[in-house]
């Protein structure tokens, strides 16, 4: 890569795929989850993260280039793990404080992710695109906040209680 152009192209790609994962990956963590409100969550983001690949094939055109695709090997090893998660944890009453803690994971990587690349739309002269990508990481944050919510809510708690009783 020769100009910040082609970077800020590539990470697109990479970012477009991470959300073509997760649009697989969210519905597994909603069924999994035994709360109903962050099922909820699970299933309200998986409506936003298509449109999230909607913004990103916007913003393809604004820089005149056909939607692509780049492997990201970072979203598939959260993905992973949080499928671990979800196996260790089924039928556990710390199943959902599992599924936040492999959601965060998911949501910090796209926060600093769609952070960068507002700011490389910006220095590209593309206020458009980073008006796009600011939309996807407010929603991004949104979704951590709520997960957060939650967890400290009750989620937690309820985990460490009934865990404790079934340890008893």
């Amino acid at each position: 890569m020769n100009t910040l152009q082609d970077l800020f192209l590539d990470a697109l790609a990479d970012m477009y795929y991470a959300e073509k994962q997760l649009t697989k990956a969210l519905p597994k963590m909603a069924k999994a989850a035994t709360h109903e409100e962050l099922r909820e969550g699970f299933e309200a983001h998986l409506t936003e993260t298509e449109g999230h690949m909607q913004k990103l094939e916007r913003i393809f055109e604004i820089f005149g280039e056909e939607v692509r695709t780049k492997r990201c090997p970072a979203i598939l090893g959260i993905i992973d793990e949080a499928e671990v998660l979800m196996a260790e944890n089924k039928k556990s009453p710390t199943i959902n404080a599992a599924l936040i803690y492999g959601a965060q994971k998911v949501e910090h990587y796209e926060i600093g992710s769609y952070g960068t690349l507002r700011e490389w739309a910006r220095l590209l002269g593309r206020e458009d695109a980073a008006r796009l990508i600011d939309e996807i990481l407010a929603q991004e944050k949104a979704v951590d906040a709520m997960l957060n919510k939650l967890a400290m809510g009750r989620i937690n708690q309820d985990a460490q209680s009934e865990g404790m009783k079934m340890a008893a």
